[in-house]
């Protein structure tokens, strides 16, 4: 069964349950690790993308996307056809609303305990501090940008000569940082899947007391991304990096 689209099927699954979970973990009532902050949270994130890249290559995916922005610039980039990427895309995104019911499942319980709708609703998908959609948008299109490029820095034939295996950990790393550095406007989420995924299954799940998924603001973290991907092969490209 190990094909490309099962492996960032699987990928983005067990980002988005590690994802989603830490974030549970941290906001939701009487769970152990409830208040743990912010950095309990990147960290989980993490550990998340880079289980995630883990289980993707594994199960058949050996681009291990995870992620529908970087899929975006590899077909700017000539990696995959339209149509591949596009299956590519889905199968993330399914993946997504997977591992957001996952969540939903390990956390019953917690969920009636916490009143606050928004608090349910940060478990599964990103939400701006400050909600300004230009500048929300902004955002989401230079933290992508920033991850997209360093990433296609980070396997760039100047720099390359990384042990197998490792290249993983560094775009988890990555990630790490991102959400240290550029985090706290909108969440990061650099990811339409990783977004939209979680926030489908929020809207399906009979969580108690959930409230509304937040639609109007949905387009931010899935748009962003693509627009920063984008944009992030373009300087690779002008840049010799690709």
């Amino acid at each position: 069964m190990s094909t490309p689209y099962f492996g960032e099927f699987m990928g983005v699954a067990v980002l988005c349950f590690l994802g989603n979970g830490v974030v549970a973990s941290s906001l939701l009532k009487l769970s152990k690790a409830e208040g743990s902050g912010w950095f309990n949270i990147i960290t989980g994130w993490m550990v998340a993308v880079g289980m995630g890249v883990y289980v993707a290559i594994a199960c058949g995916a050996p681009q291990a996307d995870i992620n529908p922005a970087v899929t975006f610039a590899k077909l700017l980039n000539g990696v995959y056809a339209a149509p591949e990427a596009l299956i590519i895309m889905v199968a993330q995104v399914a993946g997504g609303i997977l591992g957001g019911c996952l969540t939903y499942l390990f956390f019953r319980g917690h969920w009636e305990l916490t009143e606050d709708p928004g608090i349910k609703l940060a478990v599964f998908s990103t939400g701006p501090a400050i909600r300004n959609y230009g500048q929300n948008l902004l955002c989401e299109i230079m933290a992508t940008f920033m991850l997209v490029f360093v990433i296609f820095a980070m396997f760039s034939k100047p720099v390359g000569g990384m042990a197998p295996g490792f290249g993983p950990f560094m775009v988890a790393v990555l990630v790490w940082g991102l959400g240290s550095s550029l985090g706290g406007t909108t969440g990061y989420a650099m990811n339409p899947a990783r977004d939209l995924g979680p926030r489908i299954a929020h809207a399906l799940c009979p969580i108690p007391g959930k409230g509304a998924s937040d639609w109007a603001y949905s387009w931010v973290p899935v748009v962003g991304p693509f627009i920063g991907g984008g944009i992030a092969f373009a300087v690779a490209k002008s840049a010799g990096i690709l």
